[in-house]
């Protein structure tokens, strides 16, 4: 069963699809009602490989605090852990949630999905 949490999620992102002709917003739609075994688990060390200096980074799964982080990034995750934010906002960077983001790239224009 899909928590109500979930459904508001994929609802917003499919508004935010439609309205603004953006597909990422679908496919993260898509990638939220996954069941929970399919949902990546991420951690700080292998976000970092793939991120650059003030991205902007979507993981659909749950960031953990393993690892350092060498940019400065903004990161939206469906769950993150105390440490892997602390890191996140020590190097600079930005937790951000899923309204946040939809609101500053509203067509996903430098939104990278990882995971």
């Amino acid at each position: 069963m899909t928590n109500q949490v979930v459904i508001q999620m994929v609802k917003t992102l499919r508004g935010a699809s439609k309205k603004n002709n953006a597909p990422i917003w679908e496919k993260l739609a898509e990638l939220a009602l996954k069941p929970t075994r399919a949902k990546r688990t991420l951690n700080l060390g292998q976000i970092d490989k793939f991120a650059s200096d003030n991205d902007v980074i979507i993981v659909p799964g749950k960031v953990l605090g393993t690892g350092n982080l060498s940019h400065k990034i903004s990161l939206c995750s469906f769950s993150i852990s105390a440490t892997g934010a602390k890191k996140i906002i020590e190097s600079g960077g930005k937790i951000l949630d899923i309204s946040q983001i939809i609101k500053n790239h509203p067509t996903g224009k430098g939104v990278k999905i990882i995971g």
